[in-house]
């Protein structure tokens, strides 16, 4: 007998055949209607127990939480809710449920809660919704780039380089902790590390990323980082994940093109695979809308808001425009914002970046140019001597989503700029070699998925759309 999902018989017309049928119970109802749920789509199928027919020990083993197998016949619903049903001929249960341990009951549970129980929050609807929305966004980010020509480059997870140079890396060694060897100035000898030197996790393989592009055309990573930046924010994790393409030839302008093409592709394949997830998210967020103030609750819905980024053209303007738009705007002129505008070279924090998007362009917005002094040293010096080729990509309700730049391709200015900011050219001796042998104008830009994720399902932590998050003094499961 053929095995199906809940899924396919949701949409199946094909009655009064058999079928069999495996998943976790969700409620067992008035010892008769089963809600069974097999993780291929949010919903349950109700199945109907014949109770004068069925042994009374397995009725009493089904409870919310264990795993059974059935087989019946798919009849046509009678009931509201849903067009089919199954009449069980045959029930077998494959593992039990203690109802009294057991911590995922049919009632609404709080997120906290909820993530001290990570291993079984994924049998919720909020939390299975989510995860098949990140495997989907997963899978539309690599449909993406091949169909447009990209090479997948798996950038290392263990490095010597400090991509970033902001020094909130995770060390990795095997020497021993209470007695490490050290050297004659009493510092720890790393040359006797396994590595030899000093090395750390990532938190990003855009470097490496840039030595294939210069020979493959167009790469993309996509894969684990981390950061050890102490923050206990519902926006940062320790560990998480980033999509970073390179693209040889291409200039800032290329660059923003790039990202906001994949940015509305990615989004686009969403709303289209994932409707009942998305609906299901959609009807969250705005019951939870309803529970706040009025003035803090969202303007639009999820799905719309989804919609907006795929139907609006991103806005681009300078970070210089941006700053006198800030700097002459109601809420910093009567100090509302919690970070003053004051001068140019100000770094903006997201109530900045969300006030463009959300109240003065009412649109994504591409923020370029900014300051050199605020960005990183890779990224190409303009003419004027005080801003980089940079860009950023701003989303309502979250801010700043993707960063990129052109990269800077002289040597020259590259060398000078390294040395400026006190960067050992030693260590980074294979990278600059790249602006010596066939240097080229180049970009690219990094997007942290579970922004991404956080976005397009409305979850208001970013601990709830990676299935174990990693956070300071939190590494359980």
């Amino acid at each position: 007998m053929t095995r199906y999902n809940v899924a396919e018989l949701l949409n199946s017309t094909n009655f009064s055949q058999e079928v069999n049928l495996k998943g976790w119970v969700r409620t067992f109802r008035a010892n008769r209607f089963i809600a069974l749920n097999d993780g291929s789509t949010i919903n349950t199928i109700q199945c109907i127990v014949d109770f004068e027919n069925t042994d009374q020990c397995i009725l009493k083993r089904i409870t919310t939480g264990a795993a059974i197998s059935i087989k019946g016949i798919l009849t046509e619903s009678l009931g509201k809710g849903q067009n089919v049903e199954i009449q069980i001929t045959e029930i077998e249960i494959l593992g039990d449920s203690n109802p009294e341990e057991y911590p995922i009951q049919p009632k609404k549970h709080s997120f906290e809660f909820l993530r001290e129980n990570a291993h079984l929050r994924i049998r919720t609807n909020t939390f299975s919704a989510v995860m098949r929305v990140r495997s989907a966004l997963s899978f539309a980010v690599h449909k993406y780039f091949i169909k447009n020509g990209f090479y997948n480059f798996h950038a290392p997870i263990i490095t010597g380089s400090d991509a970033e140079g902001a020094g909130e890396m995770f060390n990795v060694t095997t020497l021993d902790a209470n007695n490490p060897p050290r050297n004659e100035a009493g510092k720890i000898d790393y040359s006797k590390d396994f590595f030899g030197k000093l090395t750390n996790l990532t938190v990003s393989g855009q470097l490496e990323a840039e030595t294939y592009a210069m020979a493959l055309g167009k790469v993309y990573t996509f894969g684990p980082t981390f950061r050890a930046e102490n923050s206990n924010t519902t926006r940062h994790l320790a560990e998480f994940w980033m999509i970073e393409p390179e693209v040889a030839f291409n200039n800032l302008d290329d660059n923003m093109d790039l990202a906001e093409d994949f940015i509305k592709s990615v989004i686009s394949y969403t709303l289209k695979n994932c409707k009942d997830d998305l609906a299901f998210l959609d009807d969250r967020l705005a019951q939870e809308d309803k529970l706040k103030p009025a003035l803090e609750r969202s303007e639009m819905s999820l799905i719309e808001k989804l919609k907006f980024i795929v139907d609006n053209n991103f806005i681009r303007v300078s970070y210089t425009e941006a700053i006198d738009i800030l700097k002459n705007s109601t809420p910093n002129k009567k100090k509302k914002f919690q970070y003053l505008i004051e001068e140019w070279g100000t770094d903006l924090q997201s109530e900045h970046e969300r006030f463009l998007v959300e109240k003065h362009f009412k649109c994504p917005v591409i923020l370029y140019d900014y300051p050199a002094k605020i960005k990183a040293f890779y990224m190409r010096l303009n003419d004027d001597g005080k801003t980089v080729r940079a860009m950023d990509v701003l989303f309502p309700g979250i801010g700043e989503i993707v960063g990129g730049s052109q990269r800077e391709e002289r040597l020259d200015v590259l060398q000078q700029k390294m040395k400026d900011l006190g960067i050992d050219e030693k260590e980074l001796w294979w990278y600059l070699d790249t602006r010596k042998f066939g240097t080229a104008v180049h970009s690219g830009f990094g997007l942290g998925f579970e922004r991404l994720v956080q976005f397009t399902t409305g979850m208001g932590n970013i601990r709830d759309v990676i299935p174990y998050p990693r956070t300071p003094q939190n590494a359980e499961f």
